[in-house]
């Protein structure tokens, strides 16, 4: 049984048999299969028991696991290969590499490489004179350390939607495009203030993308319904230069109970064509109420990559499956306004977009189809309850969304904003993807079953 699941993940096994075997590399190969020559025998001998453990070995093992997850909606699950490695240069640094690619029966793909660099500060000590003594806190605080991204993806969507501009757009009015989009850029997360999750963010990333049409279904392509004056960027694809700044805070108050992640950007998108260049302003403020102390955050950790999933920096690999209990209501308010100058277009594939699920799998007014408003302001307003069954890891969910797009960000309060109920189930599985499992009703279009995997 050991050995027939380590070879089950073959290149894990050549390669720990390698002459590259001393060095680190190799060490890691040897090390993963280990970990499945343990991990996929249960004490009891027990096949079905074995299997949570296993399964999370060939979906989180480092160096090499299968890569899953959703792509942009319409575009299906994808299924690939991921590579992470991690290096300690010294007590000062901690390097992470991840290089992964994935595909989908619809032939659309996503592959990239990923390092990020996290700048270990070591904790102070701190001599009292005459025998004082500190004082006890409540909670204890984790300070965060400055982390450094520089990445290179493309992506390749087959199937997106365009309804048109505005909260007013037609159902009716369905269209299809195609994209693909290369970004390469570095960004940076630099504590400042540790009692308050104080941080600084900063980024530099070119964006190239070029839309085409879809003939592969019912509905119309894009190009027989629209123009460049009605889907701006559709004909003229210009390269841009997008950078950004920001500050983020994610205090926790009242011993635990409330838990706050507050974050507000700002970004110039600079482009070579005269005519597209504008900007960018974007609040996010969600308001967590755990039920219970020491409940662990749901959010991945700014050091890991697409791939990773340690929940601290010096960790060798992603923690076990839990059996916590675990609750929580939610609010959240998200804004986003852009500053166009006069005779300037923002591209249609660069709008925020609400319906269904965003182009980043972020659930959104999820009666309505996927991507069915879109526009360059938005404003949404959502409520959410999320509890475990029993200890499981798996939970339900429900949420209430109401929200809105415009073309000015004076049109965001001058309209109705449209409504939104979901409900369903959810899967926080210490190192295991986050899935949602979601049906949404009450808007005016109809229902929507949503199913995700991040």
């Amino acid at each position: 049984m050991r050995r027939a699941t380590a070879l089950a993940f073959v290149c894990c096994a050549m390669s720990a048999r390698l002459p590259a075997q001393q060095t680190k590399i190799g060490a890691a190969f040897e090390h993963e299969e280990t970990d499945f020559d343990k991990g996929c025998v249960h004490p009891s001998g027990s096949f079905l028991s074995a299997v949570p453990g296993c399964g999370q070995l060939f979906f989180t093992d480092q160096p090499l696991h299968i890569a899953v997850g959703s792509l942009a909606p319409q575009n299906g699950f994808g299924a690939g290969v991921a590579l992470s490695l991690h290096y300690t240069p010294n007590e000062n640094w901690r390097l992470f590499w991840d290089f992964d690619a994935v595909a989908t029966p619809n032939l659309s793909w996503r592959a990239g490489g990923y390092m990020t660099a996290v700048l270990i500060r070591h904790p102070k000590l701190v001599v009292l004179s005459g025998g004082a003594t500190p004082k006890k806190s409540s909670e204890p605080v984790i300070e965060e350390m400055p982390v450094f991204h520089l990445f290179a993806q493309s992506i390749s969507l087959n199937k997106l939607v365009y309804f048109g501009l505005g909260q007013e757009s037609a159902e009716a009015d369905r269209s299809y495009f195609g994209m693909r989009e290369t970004i390469a850029g570095a960004n940076t997360v630099w504590p400042v203030y540790a009692p308050l999750g104080l941080s600084l963010f900063g980024e530099l990333n070119g964006r190239v993308t070029e839309i085409r049409g879809n003939h592969s279904t019912s509905s119309p392509s894009i190009e027989q319904l629209y123009s460049e004056a009605t889907a701006p960027g559709l004909t003229r694809n210009p390269a841009y230069a997008q950078f950004g700044e920001g500050i983020r805070l994610n205090p926790s108050l009242a011993n635990g109970h409330v838990k706050l992640s507050y974050s507000v950007g700002f970004q110039e998108w600079i482009s070579g064509d005269s005519g597209s260049s504008f900007q960018r302003f974007t609040a996010d403020l969600s308001h967590q109420f755990p039920l219970y102390r020491g409940m662990r955050s749901l959010n991945p950790q700014q050091f890991n990559g697409p791939d990773s999933c340690l929940q601290d920096v010096n960790a060798k690999s992603c923690p076990a499956i839990t059996r916590n209990l675990e609750g929580s209501f939610g609010l959240r308010f998200l804004y986003t306004a852009s500053f166009i100058p006069t005779g300037n277009r923002v591209p249609f594939y660069f709008d925020p977009t609400l319906g269904g699920s965003d182009i980043n799998g972020n659930t959104l007014l999820g009666s309505y189809a996927d991507y069915r408003f879109r526009g360059p302001d938005l404003m949404l307003l959502r409520g959410s309850f999320e509890h475990s069954i029993y200890k499981f890891p798996v939970g339900v969910k429900f949420m209430v969304d109401e929200g809105r797009v415009a073309l000015t960000p004076g049109d965001l309060g001058s309209g109705h904003l449209a409504h939104s109920y979901a409900a369903g189930l959810t899967l926080h599985a210490g190192g295991l993807p986050l899935v949602d499992l979601l049906f949404a009703w009450g808007g005016h279009e109809g229902t929507h079953t949503i199913a995700n995997v991040n």
